[in-house]
């Protein structure tokens, strides 16, 4: 492991510092996804199966978590083993991230906290499966997602299949635009609705090649603008889960996160394993491939930068 040398508790993997001293591409992964997003032991094989597509494709992954207070840019395989089965590893957004720095606290981090860590460790270029957002209901709740504002300050890429399909899909692009964020769609003129290739809503922006997603990052790095981008990503054809079935299912678990008073960071990983259940196992598929296709994506546009 490589310390920093500076105030700030950060580690890099052998393999992250390798890279970052060879100027080799990098791309960041969260690991929300291993302890929030999937169950064991799904979430170990494809957070190690993601991490080598991005080898593969020439490019160093760097999968970022929080353990002990100290920030960690790459995690070794025991470490993720051990992520996926603690019971006392928090959910990290940036309203937290100081406090599990300052109180020796693990913690997985979500798409916000995982852009700051990245952009500390100069890494632009980040996949997940999908964004965080405005959720339905937000009018009455005000539950609005962090990562929205993250992506309105910190210069990350960010490559999604668009935000999960449980939020409010045109409210979350309507705060996106307010924030200036470029909401760039990769192969569709149609926003992609994670599970699903299709929204009923348009995509902003549409750019097809890696080489030209990455021009647009360094553009506007050079005029001074605050911020990062989302790159929506589709799920592939053949794994998608069709829209209006989908929907049954999301109405279904919404309303029993309800009726359960669920709330908060709780809502999403509760309404995500209902939707399991409910899909028996199909969602969860569904969402290894989305993962792995943005993955892959996210490691070519880091070799175009």
């Amino acid at each position: 492991m490589s310390i920093e040398t500076s105030s700030l508790p950060i580690i890099y993997s052998d393999e992250v510092a390798t890279a970052r001293a060879a100027g080799k591409p990098i791309v960041a992964l969260e690991s929300t996804i291993i302890t929030h997003g999937m169950p064991y032991p799904e979430n170990v094989s494809t957070a190690l199966e993601v991490e080598d597509i991005i080898r593969k494709e020439g490019a160093c992954p760097a999968t970022i978590a929080i353990l002990d207070g100290v920030i960690n840019v790459g995690l070794t395989t025991e470490q993720v083993e051990e992520l996926a089965q603690r019971n006392d590893i928090m959910k990290l957004s940036r309203a937290d991230l100081a406090y599990a720095l300052v109180a020796g606290k693990s913690g997985s981090t979500t798409v916000a906290a995982t852009m700051i860590c990245a952009s500390l460790a100069g890494i632009s270029t980040f996949a997940t499966g999908g964004i965080g957002g405005v959720h339905r209901g937000a009018e009455e709740s005000f539950d609005i997602s962090a990562d929205l504002q993250e992506l309105a300050k910190t210069p990350v890429m960010v490559v999604s299949a668009g935000v999960k399909a449980l939020l409010d899909i045109p409210k979350t692009l309507e705060v996106l635009e307010t924030l200036g964020v470029p909401v760039v769609g990769v192969g569709t003129d149609e926003f992609p609705a994670f599970w699903s290739r299709e929204s009923g809503f348009s995509c902003p922006l549409r750019l097809d090649d890696p080489k030209d997603i990455a021009s647009l990052y360094a553009m506007r790095k050079a005029l001074g603008l605050e911020g990062g981008m989302i790159v929506a990503n589709p799920v592939p054809e053949a794994d998608e889960i069709p829209r209006n079935e989908m929907e049954t299912f999301i109405l279904e678990a919404i309303s029993e996160a309800n009726r359960r008073s669920v709330s908060g960071k709780e809502v999403t990983p509760f309404v995500l394993s209902r939707i399991k259940d409910l899909t028996e196992g199909d969602s969860l598929v569904t969402n290894i491939a989305l993962v792995k296709n943005n993955a892959r994506l996210a490691a070519r546009i880091a070799k175009a930068l």
